[in-house]
């Protein structure tokens, strides 16, 4: 990377374009690069520094993020009228780049506060949940959490709150595939969540995803701290509200029991998540977060890269990172599963990024997804799973999932993630539960604009301030102190109650 007081950043010796520190007017000197700028540069923005012919490849990172759609000068702003998508081949080269592990041991082990489950989970809150099998449950599920405000729940300090889990489907669908198989995931991951001291289920009776459906599929027992009802069984609206509110208070004495101890941070499960990203999100908060899923790694936990439209273009680089060829074909199947959904339903992997991503400075879908795997750090790949497919093994995974981010943090979490980091260039304001999320900003101007919804400014690394590990060890200590009780600014907020999105697939019927 460039020095601070460079007005560009070089990212690779063989990078044909460089990006902008500042915004650049035309005739100024790139001294580093001995270009001219011949039009503005928005911060952010690339800016050529060789002569790109048409159709030749544009490189950032020494990867390929776009072809030329017409001959490109030095000193021209590269973006969509120059630069476009196309497909190309990758070379997979499955697990040519594994490596082994140095992992953490002994008394050196990180360490947490978490709350200790029966059945040896640990979760890093402690809430009870009201979830629904059908939106036809889900104005129930929020009147039966909205009796229990701050003023009661004061009594049990050891509480978090009781939080409706609410969403759009659950009926209208096929009992079979790949929708109700996403569901059925889902609801039961959040069942089964080491974040949750209790669970209420809550359902109409008559829908496609019946209740006793999901309890057989999946083995679950009722108990004390597992209850199930339909609002048909139970004499509708009113009768359903106050039996559910009766169960739930029954809940809560022995939730406040739960009280946090000293556990390894290999009980950690990290979602790692990116949202309103920018030209920096590859070059400070991607990487940074990337080292801190790392240390998390070498001290035993466990990390989640989604999104798989946001790693097109990049998947060869976590193919080569795989533990076995299986593992690596998985998430090649998992690219061309996308590809065709895109194409059948007349898409393209190229309508992502979004009109905010490009006027951030980033212009294809290659590029965008090159750095977003950066967040993934530089472990090996473990395993590839289907979306809300509980990850079973420790190390870096990926979990298959949209790029829309409440949809796939709803996945992570379902598939074990106790705490999530989302980095944003943009400004997103986003929150969950009952998986505290940590909000990482790519740059200093808007961390600074935003800083009620931020928690960590990796603009700090293009400032000059900190390097890529200093951040990641930043981020590192930020985790471990927020899965211990620490409130994210998102938890201060109050968000959460509406970020709840399975994904759907399939047709509405």
């Amino acid at each position: 990377m460039a020095k601070s007081n460079q007005i560009t950043i070089r990212l690779n010796e063989a990078d044909n374009v460089v990006v902008a520190r500042t915004d650049i007017l035309p005739g100024a000197e790139i001294g580093a690069e001995g270009v001219t700028a011949a039009e503005t540069i928005p911060a952010g923005h690339k800016v050529a520094v060789a002569p790109i012919k048409q159709d030749e490849a544009v490189r950032k990172y020494n990867q390929i993020i776009g072809f030329a759609s017409a001959d490109i000068d030095p000193g021209r702003h590269v973006h969509t009228e120059n630069c476009e998508f196309r497909a190309f081949a990758r070379d997979h080269a499955f697990c040519s780049d594994t490596r082994d592990t140095d992992y953490v041991t002994g008394p050196d082990q990180a360490t947490f506060q978490g709350f200790v489950r029966a059945n040896g989970a640990v979760g890093t809150r402690n809430y009870i949940g009201v979830l629904t099998s059908v939106n036809c449950s889900a104005t129930v599920a929020r009147y039966i959490a909205e009796r229990f405000p701050e003023e009661e729940l004061a009594r049990y300090p050891n509480v978090d709150g009781v939080a409706a889990f609410v969403h759009s489907t659950g009926c209208g669908m096929a009992s079979s595939g790949d929708g109700f198989a996403n569901l059925q995931r889902v609801l039961w991951g959040f069942a089964r969540h080491p974040n949750f001291a209790g669970i209420l289920l809550v359902g109409l009776g008559c829908e496609v995803n019946q209740v006793d459906f999901l309890l057989d599929a999946y083995n679950i027992k009722l108990g004390p701290a597992f209850q199930t009802m339909t609002i048909q069984g139970s004499g509708g609206t009113q009768k359903t509200i106050e039996r559910g509110v009766d169960m739930i208070r029954a809940m809560l004495p022995e939730a406040n029991k739960a009280v946090r101890e000293t556990v390894p941070a290999s009980h950690l499960t990290l979602a790692l998540q990116c949202g309103g990203s920018d030209a920096y999100s590859g070059i400070t908060a991607n990487p940074s977060l990337g080292a801190a899923a790392d240390l998390l790694v070498r001290h035993g936990g466990a990390a989640i890269l989604s999104e798989t439209p946001e790693i097109y273009g990049a998947e060869h680089l976590l193919t080569r990172r795989a533990v076995s060829d299986e593992v690596g074909r998985k998430l090649v199947e998992r690219i061309e599963w996308w590809e065709n959904y895109t194409r059948i339903n007349d898409g393209s992997m190229d309508n992502n990024p979004s009109p905010g991503n490009k006027k951030g400075g980033l212009t294809t879908i290659l590029e965008k997804s090159l750095g977003a795997a950066a967040k993934g750090g530089t472990t090996n790949l473990t395993g590839v799973y289907r979306y809300a497919e509980t990850v079973s093994e420790r190390g870096f995974a990926f979990m298959d999932s949209p790029g829309y981010d409440p949809c796939s943090i709803t996945g992570q979490v379902a598939a074990g993630a106790n705490v999530i980091c989302f980095t944003t260039g943009r400004g997103s304001v986003y929150g969950c539960k009952p998986a505290p999320c940590l909000k990482l900003a790519t740059n200093t101007p808007m961390y600074r604009r935003m800083e009620d919804d931020m928690d960590i400014n990796c603009g700090r690394v293009v400032d000059g301030e900190a390097d890529i590990a200093e951040m990641g060890q930043i981020i590192f200590d930020q985790i471990l102190a927020t899965a211990s009780g620490e409130r994210t600014k998102s938890e201060k907020l109050g968000f959460g109650d509406d970020e709840f999105i399975p994904w759907q697939i399939g047709a509405v019927m």
